[in-house]
């Protein structure tokens, strides 16, 4: 059998596009970037014990790391458009495995900001969907939105579905341990970014997932005209400039900034505490989240299989709507055990955890094209840490306010429910051609 642009194994008569291996290496970088997540949470208390560090301190660190993660996602996209992306990657994970793994002989309180704020704050912001969206535009005519589907479940899987292993491991063997494991789960990624993981179809001499056309001759990606070669800073801006003229990106990005408040920001940081408050033990907290965890990779990958198949927005319209209506049910469902109520919210919500992020990514390819898809979408993504850290300040304040969480459940469903409506507010698409561009 002759060989197709693309195919591997040819004599066999199996065709696995190299498309594939490079969406499996992607998903491993993204889950180990996010698996940090999952130690901050489990490691807050041990780390207050021994060092004698207050909640307000270490939940500084956090803070900051939410941040720096979304602010440098934006620069992460051009950097990773403009260098191979498989010399980033691997950067980023060196800088959270130093991160994770210096933290076991820290001995001050500034350098944990450092560690976690700083290095994973970079290394996980340079790794962030950003990073997926490159790969799947790169590498994908067809099935785009399942493969970016793909990519956002392995991201939301890393930050819960890790978290009962994690709080297992602390609680057996030390935070040091959990914090190793995190450090050593991305050093072993690295080898990987340099086969069977690919910067782009080109440089490999083969043609995208679906394409059609004939592969092209071999050549290096990141390696454009000195003539295009701009400051990463100065084009990352200007990016920001032409899109903040646009009703959509201000659309998109208001509208993903309230996906950030009602799940990095209030649930993940807050559903602890909050089931705490009702009496539930918190192994039995730590497995609702993870199952939440469980249930958004079902939810996201469809989501992507439907991005595919039916306009972006009608799909943003309904997740925004059902993600509201969950929400005003959590503080009636909560309580000392996990009774079927709470089973139905844990299932519900978290099939719409990140399901948004097909088609917001989609919606971004459609109105800025593919050129400045990626980088527009950097700076959409910021926007969601920012209405991250918004959120999960504001339900703090909240409960110390009221002594509940209710208002904060309610507020975030109100949002939710305006981001539903702020999708019909929408431009019309532009035409392919100027899409294009």
């Amino acid at each position: 059998m002759p060989r197709t642009p693309g195919s591997l194994l040819p004599r066999s008569g199996l065709r696995l596009h190299r498309a594939w291996l490079v969406a499996a290496v992607t998903v491993l970088a993204l889950v180990s970037a996010e698996v940090f997540r999952s130690t901050t949470g489990a490691l807050f208390e041990p780390i207050e014990t021994e060092f004698g560090w207050g909640r307000a301190q270490v939940s500084g660190a956090v803070t900051a790391n939410l941040i720096i993660y979304g602010v440098v996602a934006p620069f992460a996209a051009v950097l990773l458009e403009r260098f191979r992306p498989s010399r980033v990657a691997a950067a980023a994970l060196l800088l959270i495995a130093a991160g994770s793994g210096l933290t076991t002989v820290m001995g001050s309180l500034w350098q944990l900001w450092v560690l976690w704020g700083g290095f994973v704050g970079v290394g996980a912001g340079a790794l962030a969907l950003v990073f997926g969206a490159v790969v799947a535009n790169r590498w994908f005519t067809h099935r785009r939105g399942l493969v970016m589907g793909i990519f956002s479940a392995a991201g939301a899987c890393g930050q819960l579905a890790f978290l009962p292993v994690i709080v297992n491991m602390a609680e057996r063997h030390g935070w040091r341990t959990a914090s190793l494991l995190v450090a050593a789960f991305a050093l072993a990624i690295i080898p990987l970014l340099f086969w069977p993981f690919a910067d782009s179809p080109a440089s490999v001499g083969i043609t995208p997932h679906g394409s059609d056309q004939t592969a092209p001759p071999a050549q290096h990606a990141g390696t454009e005209p000195a003539a295009r070669r701009k400051n990463a800073a100065l084009e990352t801006f200007g990016v920001l400039r032409e899109a903040i003229r646009h009703r959509a990106f201000w659309i998109l990005a208001l509208t993903f900034a309230v996906c950030g408040w009602t799940t990095n920001g209030l649930v993940q940081t807050h559903f602890l505490p909050a089931t705490h408050d009702h009496g539930m033990p918190a192994g039995t907290a730590a497995g609702m989240l993870a199952l939440i965890g469980i249930f958004d990779v079902i939810g996201t990958i469809a989501s992507g299989w439907l991005t595919d198949r039916v306009s972006p927005w009608v799909l943003l319209v309904g997740y925004y709507s059902m993600r509201g209506v969950s929400l005003l049910t959590v503080h009636t469902v909560l309580g000392p055990s996990a009774e079927p109520p709470l089973w139905i919210f844990i299932i519900f919500y978290g099939l719409d955890w990140v399901a948004t992020v097909p088609p917001t990514v989609a919606l971004c390819r459609t109105y800025f094209g593919p050129r400045l898809a990626t980088p527009v979408f950097g700076w959409v993504f910021a926007a969601h840490m920012i209405g991250a850290g918004a959120g999960a300040f504001a339900a703090g304040l909240l409960r110390e306010s009221y002594g509940s969480y209710m208002i904060a459940w309610f507020t975030a469903a109100a949002l939710c429910f305006l981001a539903s409506v702020a999708m019909f507010f929408l431009p019309p698409a532009p035409s392919r051609s100027k899409a294009e561009g």
